[in-house]
């Protein structure tokens, strides 16, 4: 879905309305760069943790894989995550102790392959809503709220955001 040819463009996407094409197209520069960031990193490398306290590199990808999974589930089925999901993402989503623990071992294809899969269900899911559907309110954080698109520019805010992390973890595994 991200077309090299078009990723600093902002614009439609066919088979997506006018509003999702623009969300999809940050989301796709978003996610291209954090796969340059990430790529030909070893388990060393993705497991690499910088103190007691920090996140690695691979928890921070299943981080972002977990968070856009949590946003389909509520904003397109309108849920909480089962406990049998939270079993699955709750480590990712939590970080922290949890995630230093369990996620560990991995090579980057198999956190490549959980961002993948992730995504291409958001992709199929924009596929079947339009512009309206962005602008769907609920009570968000602190029951203030917030519309679906606000819920989305989140899930690539966090992937930018925790890229800045990936990025000093790199430098400082790789020295």
């Amino acid at each position: 879905m991200i077309n090299m040819d078009k990723i600093y463009l902002i614009t439609d996407i066919p088979g997506y309305s006018p509003q999702i094409s623009r969300l999809l197209s940050m989301m796709n520069y978003a996610r291209h760069t954090t796969l340059e960031d990430v790529k030909d990193l070893g388990v060393d490398q993705l497991d690499f943790l910088m103190d007691s306290k920090s996140n690695s590199i691979g928890a921070l990808l299943l981080h972002y894989a977990a968070v856009e999974y949590a946003y389909q589930v509520a904003t397109f089925e309108g849920r909480d995550l089962t406990e049998e999901e939270i079993s699955i993402w709750g480590p990712a989503l939590n970080l922290g102790d949890e995630g230093r623990t369990i996620i560990i071992g991995n090579n980057l294809s198999y956190y490549l392959d959980r961002l993948n899969e992730v995504r291409q269900r958001t992709y199929e899911l924009f596929a079947t809503v339009d512009d309206d559907w962005l602008y769907t309110e609920e009570a968000f954080w602190y029951n203030k709220p917030a519309n679906y698109y606000f819920m989305w520019f989140h899930v690539f805010e966090d992937e930018i955001n925790h890229r800045g992390q990936i990025r000093l973890i790199r430098k400082r595994a790789l020295a």
